[in-house]
Parts: structure tokens; C-alpha cells; sequence
């Protein structure tokens, strides 16, 4: 079972592969991810909660051959 990270331990989200890049590849890198991060919809602080239940079903209907 994996164990959960310490509060300032983290990766990397970023990894170089092969090169040393400069710093104007890595500052045109940090804003081309800003601007498409900004550019996604904010999440809602309802996004994670379930919506009305689904209405394919009479309120009350209970199966004749489930049991209970």
C-alpha cells in the first residue's frame, strides 16, 4: 500500500528528459502552461457533488422482485 507524502516532500511536475534548456526556453515554457491554465474553466466549489437523482424511475418504485 502506498503511503501519502509528506506535507513538504512532492515530484516534480516537470521532468528534463535529455538537454539542459535555457532560461528563455523555460520562461516561454512557464507561460505558455500559465496562459493555458488560465484559460481553463474555473472549478465550482460544487463540481465534486452529486446532482438531483436521475427521474427514469417513479419516486417510490421499488422492484417486485428485489427485497429489502
Amino acid at each position: 500500500m502506498a503511503s501519502a507524502p509528506a506535507a513538504g516532500a512532492h515530484e516534480p511536475v516537470l521532468r528534463i528528459v535529455r538537454g539542459e534548456p535555457l532560461d528563455e526556453e523555460l520562461a516561454a515554457l512557464t507561460a505558455v502552461l500559465l496562459a493555458r491554465a488560465q484559460a481553463l474553466p474555473a472549478v465550482s466549489a460544487t463540481a465534486g457533488k452529486a446532482g438531483p437523482p436521475a427521474r427514469w424511475r417513479p419516486a417510490g418504485y421499488a422492484s417486485p422482485v428485489s427485497w429489502r
